[in-house]
């Protein structure tokens, strides 16, 4: 079995971790590839060394920026993702420092799902963004606020004036969204939300669509061009009257989930709920 691990240069105990998962994967007889410029210092083969088809799981080592960067990056990659949280606010990396080593155990002793999770696709004017968590349409350096009409399969939805409009995953839901007001979203749905930011009318509210409506965004502004951004990354400029479509992706996002890593459990944790259980 080959495990690709991708350390986060970003936080100081990441490589120090790298070296010692690393060492421990060999232990249990997997083969431990890191991507290539971080390799050397894991003191583990490249990512490159080694036939891309034949990676079985991918170990992120960071927060859910982390994973989504990885998923971004090495798109040629199909093998699921596991997330291992060295932040804070984690809910795709929902393994805690405290609990590597029983996790890794139960992944190489299968206890784990493989979630297939809904993605989308934006595109506008020949070019095209993928998005795990959201594509989100943003004023950018304008200062007023801007107008979006939105249509769903060809019928007109609604004109917003806002600061900008959020397009979000179930897997999103729990993230930009949720900032601005969205509801959270169970990964297992197949929906998306529409979240405005901060519109202007009160009663302009999120909603919740079935995963295959298609969603088409008029820019209609007489402003600078504004943001078009997945996932907080890839990013393209949508110009006034220019018009972006967004819909459910041909491509999968494929995340481990451990049995022993529930997601309410992490959604109590993260958010600080503090109910009583039975």
């Amino acid at each position: 079995m080959i495990i690709a691990l991708f350390p986060n240069e970003k936080k100081i105990q990441s490589f120090e971790l790298g070296i010692q998962i690393c060492e421990f994967l060999e232990k249990q007889g997997v083969q431990v590839v890191v991507e290539d410029e971080k390799a050397a210092q894991i003191g583990a083969p490249p990512l490159s060394s080694v036939d891309p088809t034949k990676i079985r799981f991918l170990i992120a080592m960071g927060g859910d920026g982390t994973l989504l960067r990885i998923t971004h990056n090495f798109s040629h990659l199909d093998a699921p993702i596991l997330g291992i949280n060295l932040g804070h606010l984690g809910f795709m990396a929902d393994v805690p420092i405290s609990d590597i080593y029983p996790s890794l155990l139960d992944l190489l002793s299968g206890k784990y799902i493989i979630d297939h999770r809904l993605a989308l696709e934006a595109s506008c004017n020949k070019q095209s963004l993928y998005a795990v968590n959201d594509i989100v349409l943003h004023r950018a350096q304008n200062y007023s606020l801007i107008e979006l009409a939105i249509e769903v399969d060809g019928v007109p939805l609604n004109t917003f004036v806002a600061d900008g409009i959020i397009i979000a995953t179930p897997n999103g839901s729990t993230a930009y969204s949720l900032a601005a007001g969205g509801p959270i979203l169970s990964p297992s749905l197949e929906a998306i939300v529409i979240t405005p930011i901060c519109p202007h009318t009160i009663s302009n509210r999120p909603i919740v669509l079935a995963a295959d409506r298609t969603i088409k965004i008029q820019y209609l502004s007489d402003y600078d061009p504004i943001d078009v951004r997945a996932d907080g990354l890839n990013a393209l400029l949508l110009h006034s009257k220019e018009i972006v479509s967004i819909k459910r992706s041909k491509k999968i996002f494929k995340l481990v989930c451990l049995h022993r890593h529930e997601y309410f459990s992490t959604l109590r944790s993260k958010l600080s709920w503090s109910g009583k259980l039975k």
